[in-house]
């Protein structure tokens, strides 16, 4: 049971072995996908941790990035206290804090964890859409047929800020990842390319590796360059020269209502895996 004694304060440097040690736990923790750690939010307005005198028990942080969007990118809690008594405490400082300074703000979660999602819905967030999981087994690949007037080429630091452009127009405010987190991105990756035609930049694709293949983290056209066979184009150069041809296989994931992109990666050779996380959001206008 919650006790008198326990406070909630902002996270500062100093609890970062004590925030390290919540999240070894596992079984007790929520991490968002992200291209920086957890423990790199430390610092920003948005993380709490909950402690009882010098004990602490458990962290939240959901940074603003986007603006206007706050993604969840930790919940961890000790189990010296349950779930519910943790997230309670926290969600309710937090949502005064959050909403006060920014009413316009929504509060989102890509959920891949069943006892997270029951916390969330029981404190108001509500569901918006499905990210689905799709695979490509090097078999199956449809390569295109001939590409547009544009090449494609390896990508530059330099590029980051246009790139940034093409992910606003491509995927919207509230799943933009800003130039900051496309450095990130970038830096981490094992293929990262743009597709460039006379005019400058109108696509750009950003991969990494891990056990079990390569994944392809973020693919994006500009609007007026869609239809031009820019992604299949960047697709296929991923799987040229990334080493898919060594993997064998290639992951993508996306939103279930991005018909193109489904339709892209269809064309392609890619199928559903069945798998899907739920994005649940909460907001002073209740809902996405």
């Amino acid at each position: 049971m919650i006790g008198v004694s326990l406070k909630i304060r902002r996270a500062v440097p100093r609890d970062h072995r004590r925030i390290s040690s919540l999240i070894f736990h596992e079984s007790n923790t929520h991490r968002h996908l992200d291209w920086r750690t957890a423990l790199e939010w430390i610092g920003e307005r948005n993380f709490w941790v909950l402690e009882d005198h010098n004990t602490l028990l458990a962290a939240f942080a959901c940074p603003e990035e986007p603006p206007n969007v706050a993604w969840i990118r930790l919940f961890a809690y000790d189990s010296l206290l349950s779930g519910t008594e943790a997230w309670s405490a926290l969600w309710e400082f937090a949502c005064t804090e959050i909403f006060t300074a920014n009413p316009e703000v929504q509060v989102a979660s890509i959920v891949t964890k069943q006892w997270f999602q029951t916390l969330l819905v029981a404190s108001g967030f509500v569901p918006n859409l499905n990210i689905v999981m799709l695979e490509l087994q090097l078999e199956d690949y449809l390569p295109p047929s001939g590409t547009g007037k544009y090449r494609i080429r390896p990508m530059r630091e330099v590029d980051l800020d246009e790139v940034a452009e093409i992910d606003l127009e491509a995927f919207g405010p509230f799943w933009h990842n800003p130039a900051d987190s496309l450095y990130r991105a970038r830096s981490q990756s094992i293929w990262a390319t743009v597709a460039e035609d006379e005019f400058g930049l109108i696509g750009y694709q950003i991969s990494t590796g891990n056990p079990f293949g390569i994944h392809l983290a973020r693919l994006g056209v500009r609007a007026d360059a869609q239809g031009r066979g820019v992604g299949s184009a960047l697709v296929s150069d991923l799987v040229q020269n990334s080493g898919v041809i060594g993997s064998g296989r290639l992951s993508v994931n996306t939103q279930e209502d991005n018909i193109a992109s489904l339709k892209l990666y269809t064309k392609l050779g890619f199928k559903c895996t069945g798998e899907h996380y739920p994005v649940l959001v909460h907001s002073m206008r209740g809902g996405a």
